[in-house]
């Protein structure tokens, strides 16, 4: 009896240490198993908010045409720019037809006609404009990107036209079955009809505005990311890395597949897996998707500054080359209120960079910055200089250069008092250069 009674204890003994080995290796139900393998990534806890794909969609800009050789411009986050591309979200562009965009004069078309036109910056691909706007699915459009949309009145006739520009240059796209009157496209070039300044068109397509614009210089209460809270985000395993420090202070952290730079000068990583391998999907949209998911788990968007951030991609589209091999860099750039928040060479900042291959990521660069509430420790009213003033400095410049684009940014700075951004006009060239007026 008591031989029995021991073996029964004995038995009792052993399930109950399976028991506990049981929760001690994979925790309670529902949360995550301590062992991981090692292509897993920890995420990481209180670090930055979490967004979806469809919040990082939307145009740099917004022009307005009156149809007079006048134009008015209005940026994310203003009350008529909300309400515009809110309507035209839900218009429906369909029957697409593809043309060489080099047989029209694109900038008379704006000049003499009625519209609006929405920039997209370097682009977006198609599938993720989807998620905003009704585009219907159209063989033609697969695996494009496009950086432009321009929705115009033909002078002296009852018709809308809808183009869907390529951000290869050179292709333009449009919609014949687009759910648009003369009358809906009128009433939203109405909000800009009294708005100032107004814009002037130059010949190189991009907008002068012929008074003095109004901005805010802020400095805002600001955090940084440790370097055991990144380490943690992007190794399964942070106890087997090892440290390796460069001769220009930056520190490498390596577990000898995948690196983590730190610039602790700029509060800046540079994290690559070179190793990393995806699926058999090496769509724009695809890579795109992916990459949202990724910043998602790894460091998180810094809601502190109003949380605003918009993607842009540069890719190539699927029939230009090979889609099995191509790599695509997708961008997430940083705004306050209105304006993007420029990346600089001396101080890197407002965007985050992905290299994605197969829905995978290879590269990730970001800053280790964020900013604490929405609240600013000082403000001041500024305005960027307009007209006579800002042509002279145009020029000044541009030195022969043709001039693609100019937009207001704000320059990040660090100060004793926290991260301050001034508005500034920046430029950006046809070679792709940029440089911010002086």
């Amino acid at each position: 009896m008591k031989e029995t009674v021991k073996s029964a204890v004995l038995v009792l003994l052993i399930a109950c240490s399976l028991v506990q080995s049981y929760f001690l290796i994979y925790r309670l139900p529902g949360n995550d198993p301590v062992v991981k393998s090692e292509s897993d990534y920890v995420k990481t806890e209180n670090m930055g908010a979490e967004m979806k794909a469809e919040e990082l969609v939307f145009p740099a800009e917004m022009i307005l045409h009156m149809g007079t050789g006048k134009h008015t411009l209005f940026y994310p986050g203003s009350t008529f720019y909300k309400l515009i591309n809110t309507r035209l979200q839900g218009r429906v562009f369909g029957g697409f037809q593809r043309y060489d965009a080099a047989g029209t004069n694109w900038n008379t078309i704006r000049q003499q006609n009625e519209g609006i036109e929405l920039r997209f910056g370097t682009g977006v691909p198609v599938a993720l404009l989807q998620k905003v706007m009704q585009i219907s699915n159209d063989p033609l459009l697969q695996e494009e990107m496009i950086n432009r949309i321009l929705i115009y009145n033909v002078k002296n006739e009852d018709k809308v036209r809808a183009f869907f520009f390529s951000s290869q240059g050179g292709t333009v796209y449009e919609a014949k079955n687009a759910d648009l009157t003369v009358q809906d496209v009128r009433q939203q070039v109405g909000f800009g009809k009294e708005w100032t300044p107004s814009y002037t068109l130059m010949d190189s397509g991009y907008y002068v505005p012929e008074g003095k614009v109004e901005a805010l210089q802020v400095t805002l209460g600001m955090g940084v990311f440790t370097t055991d809270q990144m380490q943690k985000s992007l190794f399964s395993d942070p106890s087997i890395t090892r440290n390796i420090r460069e001769k220009d202070g930056s520190e490498i952290y390596t577990d000898i597949k995948r690196s983590l730079q730190f610039k602790q000068n700029q509060n800046w990583i540079n994290y690559t897996d070179p190793a990393a391998s995806g699926g058999t999907d090496n769509s724009l949209g695809k890579n795109a998707l992916s990459a949202v998911d990724f910043v998602n788990q790894h460091g998180g968007w810094d809601a502190g500054s109003g949380g605003a951030y918009r993607m842009e991609v540069s890719g190539e589209a699927g029939y230009n080359g090979d889609s099995k091999r191509r790599q695509d860099t997708i961008a997430f750039q940083q705004y306050y209120r209105s304006l993007p928040i420029l990346d600089l060479e001396g101080f890197h900042y407002g965007v985050m960079r992905l290299d994605m291959h197969q829905g995978t990521v290879t590269s990730y660069e970001r800053s280790l910055i964020y900013t604490k509430g929405t609240g600013t420790n000082k403000t001041f009213k500024k305005q960027l200089p307009g007209g006579k003033e800002l042509n002279a400095l145009i020029a000044s410049a541009a030195k022969e250069r043709t001039i693609s684009w100019l937009y207001p940014a704000y320059r990040p700075s660090l100060t004793g008092e926290g991260l301050t951004l001034t508005p500034v006009w920046m430029l950006v060239f046809a070679n792709g250069e940029r440089e911010i007026l002086q």
